[in-house]
């Protein structure tokens, strides 16, 4: 066998495939990760852009989820200060669901559980009644507590960069075709984009596929699906500013879920999610008409300025891998995450990963280390959980600071592209930047703020290909560019490439 064999090969390039990816390498393993779309193409963008604990899922007593999430907000916010913010939440009373004992005994173990001064602590608020307030006057009072937001696919994306620095090769748009153990490795044959077809070894393979986990067992390993995965579906709606402020509100549904509406793009509110069990293809997930007026229907008891679908602006939705815990109710399905390893002899393993949540990535792959740990026993020590990611190395300064820096350095920079650019970059800023001294220097405008120094970049850094890639992914800038506008990104990209 001449080829060189990587420790271990990874299916997905979701947050936890990625998350792996750079966890492995940082312990000194060699890896390789596929994924046969773009990266965060599928459940990684589609979530509700939030790194929080889970309130809600305290009322299903997972507290060791909630307390483990929180943990990990806080990690986040430390490792990922250009992406991860503090925001502040909003819940107003409504008396006719949870009674208020209930939901002050549930933000005080909130706190408790986070058990640190990290965000200020949970407290009761009174609304005015006046004109600058957005809610109908029969709420009177709520409650106030703080979680975290994050752009969820620029997260995947610096995750990938961190596992990129650390030796890694990721492969997006690379499908995995199939996999046999031949003696103590595997034999694995993967589809480039140009349908070439190239054999791979690898001493380990972990499938982290998501919502195509039983997909790949079966037509990939000759795995009989066990049921072990359920797949529940959760959209979202973009709509215009509901209100003034960079809060965010939690609404108490009748039917006893929460929905979220979030500060989005500087003009919008984000509104989500749904829970509905999901059957079809996860590749043609789409949100319903039922689900759009669901979500209108919930904040317009709310609200006094009412939404009609008519009022969406973009809507997205996901399919969620779930662990199947029995529950029967899609929102009762737990967030947690489980493992299943088989080997041949104690060489070979194949280590299957289900479930899991945006927040606990770093968690999750920690746990997929141990896992693995048997199998190499020279796998360095865990080390992510004070290492920054990728744009994140801002040498202990504050974004503030940091951005003073930047400013000082590029003082033809308009002030709202210089923050975007910081918020979406970090410290990567000054590569993107590298040989510009003036606005000019970033090439063709395309609108919203976006110039082809930064498309050039997104191509060359941050493995973007597509117009989608960048337009919603790694930008989201799609939202606020006409048609015609992202018709011609569509066209340079091609340009470029031919």
């Amino acid at each position: 066998m001449s080829q060189n064999i990587f420790d271990t090969f990874i299916i997905g390039g979701g947050i936890n495939g990625v998350g792996l990816a750079a966890d492995l390498s940082g312990r000194g393993l060699s890896v390789c990760l596929v994924e046969k779309n773009d990266l965060a193409s599928a459940t990684s963008q589609s979530s509700s852009k939030l790194i929080h604990g889970g309130l809600r899922y305290l009322e299903h007593f997972e507290f060791r989820l909630v307390k483990e999430s929180l943990r990990e907000r806080r990690v986040l916010l430390q490792n990922a200060p250009h992406l991860v913010k503090p925001l502040r939440f909003v819940m107003p009373y409504h008396r006719q669901l949870r009674p208020a004992w209930l939901i002050r005994l549930g933000l005080f173990l909130y706190d408790f559980l986070d058990g640190s001064d990290t965000l200020p602590r949970c407290k009761s608020i009174q609304f005015q009644e006046d004109g600058l307030n957005p809610l109908n006057h029969t709420y009177k009072k709520g409650f106030e507590y703080y979680d975290c937001k994050v752009d969820d696919a620029r997260l995947v994306v610096s995750v990938a960069k961190t596992a990129e620095n650390k030796g890694a090769k990721i492969l997006p748009r690379t499908r995995f075709v199939r996999a046999a153990r031949e003696g103590d490795v595997w034999h694995i044959h993967v589809e480039h984009e140009d349908k070439h077809i190239e054999s791979l070894y690898a001493r380990s393979i972990v499938n982290v596929a998501g919502p195509w986990v039983e997909q790949v067992e079966s037509e990939g390993f000759n795995i009989k699906a066990k049921g072990a995965v359920r797949l529940i579906k959760g959209s979202h709606i973009v709509v215009p500013k509901l209100y003034d402020g960079d809060h965010a509100y939690i609404l108490q549904h009748r039917d006893g879920r929460v929905i979220f509406v979030i500060p989005f793009e500087r003009n919008y509110n984000l509104i989500g999610t749904t829970d509905e069990p999901y059957e079809g293809d996860p590749a043609l997930v789409a949100i319903s008409e039922d689900e759009v007026l669901y979500l209108c229907n919930a904040v317009n008891a709310y609200f006094k300025q009412a939404i009609s679908p008519d009022a969406v602006a973009w809507a997205y939705a996901g399919v969620r891998p779930l662990k199947n815990d029995g529950q029967s109710a899609a929102a009762k399905v737990t967030r947690d995450y489980s493992f299943e390893l088989s080997d041949h002899h104690g060489k070979a393993p194949l280590l299957t990963v289900i479930g899991g949540k945006l927040t606990t990535y770093r968690k999750l792959a920690e746990s997929a280390c141990d896992k693995l740990r048997p199998y190499f026993p020279q796998m360095g020590k865990p080390w992510t959980a004070s290492a920054p990611l990728a744009g994140g190395e801002l040498k202990s300064v504050s974004c503030a600071e940091y951005m003073q820096k930047i400013t000082a350095k590029f003082p033809w920079l308009p002030e709202a592209l210089r923050s975007r650019y910081l918020n979406h970059y970090g410290n990567n800023i000054e590569v993107l930047l590298q040989n510009c001294q003036k606005i000019e220097d970033l090439g063709e405008a395309f609108g919203a703020g976006l110039y082809q120094k930064e498309i050039e970049y997104l191509v060359k850094h941050e493995w973007a290909r597509t117009a989608d890639d960048i337009l919603w992914r790694r930008t989201k800038l799609g939202l606020h560019l006409p048609q015609a506008a992202r018709r011609r990104v569509a066209d340079y990209l091609t340009g470029q490439s031919t």
